[in-house]
């Protein structure tokens, strides 16, 4: 069988050519492990499984930077900043949450996955939430439309 720390040591030594955070390394280290779980025929040759793992582990890495900068905040005008704009901008917060615990289950879960981890693909999505990657797009649109729908009847939107 497969010695899955030394595997896994190998994978985060290529890493550390992309100067990832070690939790960012362990991460991209981790999900390509559940790549190979999640497509048990992508490997064709189990004597290049280190090869296999390093290859996912540099391509999750590449998206991952690609995407940190994408995402880089950008700094609050000075204006934004004052007291009254903290206090609105936590109401507002509040307001949403509320709103989002007002939904139905499966929605409730979509839209803590949209906000907390919004890195995933849908592929991943579908599986934190047990549909098929074809019904993703479906139901974010639904959560979204029902969110937008009671927001408004509170006066939110």
């Amino acid at each position: 069988m497969w010695d899955v720390n030394a595997l896994s040591a190998a994978v985060l030594r290529a890493l550390k050519a992309y100067r990832l955070s070690e939790a960012d390394a362990m991460d991209v280290c981790q999900d390509a492990w559940l790549d190979l779980l999640r497509a048990p025929g992508a490997l064709r040759d189990e004597a290049k499984l280190g090869a296999w793992l390093t290859t996912t582990a540099r391509r999750r890495a590449l998206r991952m930077i690609t995407r940190n900068r994408r995402e880089m905040p950008r700094p609050l005008p000075e204006a934004e900043t004052t007291p009254e704009a903290e206090v609105v901008r936590a109401e507002r917060d509040r307001a949403l949450w509320a709103a989002v615990d007002r939904l139905p289950e499966s929605h409730r879960r979509m839209m803590r996955l949209l906000a907390y981890r919004p890195e995933l693909s849908y592929a991943q999505l579908a599986g934190e939430l047990g549909i098929s990657p074809a019904s993703v797009g479906r139901l974010r649109r639904r959560c979204l439309d029902r969110l937008k729908r009671t927001l408004e009847k509170g006066g939110w939107a």
